[in-house]
């Protein structure tokens, strides 16, 4: 296969449903308080990966955690991977700051997340 390799997982994120009290527990496990603060969403950078909490289950109403494997170009791995037998489910849009998110399921369900920083 000669598709473009990713740049691994950077980013997880986790549906909450109290997101004040998400936040608490999760400063405490990371020793920090959040970089991002927000109504529609906390995130922390910890060890070169960004942890997200997102309220009312976050995107397309996920139900677990999300890890986002970070890519160059994310419409071109999109097209990789539903080539490959990847169904999508969010397609490519922004989030803000240019930061572009899609989600596929592999052929068992499991939710594969993609980012792409400008």
């Amino acid at each position: 296969m000669t598709g473009s390799p990713t740049q691994g997982i950077m980013t997880v994120l986790h549906p909450v449903s109290d997101l004040a009290a998400a936040k608490a527990v999760y400063s405490a496990l990371l020793g920090m308080e959040p970089t991002a603060d927000s109504p529609y969403y906390v995130g922390f950078e910890a060890a070169g990966q960004q942890i997200g909490l997102v309220p009312g289950g976050g995107p397309q109403g996920m139900t677990s955690p999300v890890a986002y494997w970070h890519v160059a170009d994310i419409e071109a791995k999109l097209a990789e991977v539903t080539a490959a037998g990847a169904t999508l489910k969010e397609a490519a849009h922004d989030v803000g700051g240019g930061r572009l998110v899609a989600t596929v399921t592999d052929p068992d369900g499991n939710v594969l997340g993609l980012l792409q920083d400008s």
